[in-house]
Order: C-alpha cells, then sequence, then structure tokens
C-alpha cells in the first residue's frame, strides 16, 4: 500500500473489534444483496480495484500483481453507478437472478496510518458463488487491502484493492463485488 505503515493494533483491542465488525457487517450486507445498505458504507472518494494477476516465476513475484490492467477499476460514483444499476434497472443480466454468494473473511490484520482515525486494513476473503440450480458453484479468492476511515461511531470504506489469487479466474464475470 502506498500509505506509510505504521504500529500494528492489536488483535482483540476495541478499534480491532469495531473494524472486524465493519467487515463481518459489510460481507453480510453484501450476501444479502443489500446493496444500497453497503453504499452507504463508502467514502465518497473511494477507490475500489481488482488488478490483473500473472504467474511468474519465485524471484519475480513482485511483479505478478499488474496495475495497469484491472478487472475494475471504479471510484464512488462508478460503484454507485453499478448499484443503481443492479438494484433499480432490468438491464443488469449478469446478476438478474442474482448470485447466492457466501462471503468469508479472515486473517484480518489493522495497521495505524499517518492520518488520524484511517486504518490500513488487510484481510483474506474467500466467496463462495453459485447460480441458477447449477450444482457447481464458484470459488473466489483474494486478499484485500483496504483504507477505513473512522466516521461518527463507524467507519466508511476509503480504498479498496483486491489481490485476487486466479490468474485466470473460474468465474464467468465479476459482477458481483468483492
Amino acid at each position: 500500500m502506498s500509505e506509510a505503515q505504521g504500529a500494528l493494533v492489536p488483535i482483540g483491542s476495541p478499534v480491532y473489534n469495531q473494524i472486524l465488525q465493519f467487515l463481518y457487517v459489510e460481507a453480510r450486507l453484501l450476501d444479502e444483496i443489500r446493496l444500497k445498505e453497503w453504499g452507504a458504507l463508502l467514502a465518497q472518494d473511494l477507490i475500489y480495484s481488482a488488478p490483473l494477476r500473472e504467474t511468474r516465476p519465485v524471484n519475480q513475484q513482485a511483479a505478478s500483481v499488474v496495475r495497469t490492467m484491472q478487472h475494475y477499476h471504479d471510484d464512488w460514483r462508478s460503484v454507485m453507478g453499478r448499484i443503481v444499476r443492479l438494484t433499480g434497472t432490468k438491464s443488469a443480466w449478469a446478476e438478474d437472478p442474482p448470485s447466492r454468494t457466501r462471503r468469508l473473511v479472515t486473517n484480518v490484520l489493522v495497521e495505524e496510518t499517518d492520518k488520524p482515525q484511517e486504518y490500513s486494513v488487510r484481510s483474506y476473503l474467500l466467496v463462495t458463488r453459485s447460480r441458477f440450480n447449477f450444482d457447481e458453484y464458484d470459488l473466489i479468492s483474494a486478499e484485500r487491502r483496504d483504507i477505513l476511515r473512522a466516521d461518527g461511531e463507524g467507519f466508511k470504506l476509503a480504498k479498496r484493492e483486491i489481490l485476487l489469487d486466479q490468474a485466470v479466474l473460474g468465474t464467468p464475470n465479476l459482477a458481483i463485488f468483492l
């Protein structure tokens, strides 16, 4: 992350627990397709991106994330546009009927940043996704690198970079939020 790495926030501390609760509530909102409520958790300066992965030899692992090409690179306005399209129009055929998803968030580490009330949060994400009446399901695994900003009594998601583990995705589209 471009932000300066600060002190690790202790696991179990009040701030850590509040951030963990934010991530769990966020996952539940997305799984229950409560996208407008999820949108209220987003900062207006949001950057939401998922760069491509390339398979590289061990000595080139630092270059395996390709940020010049992305599955998506959205800001607050484009994310809100996607939410409106998914919830308020009939043109979101990729998610109509909607996917059934389950987001598992784990391995959460929180660091202070050089900005007061802003935290760098790394987590692992595993999403199961089922569509229609198929007996198969998709697995999407990733590391998420977030910036959460304290906002009143809660947090706002100011930045999310999703580092997908797969170089070739095993899902037909990424019409869901990760």
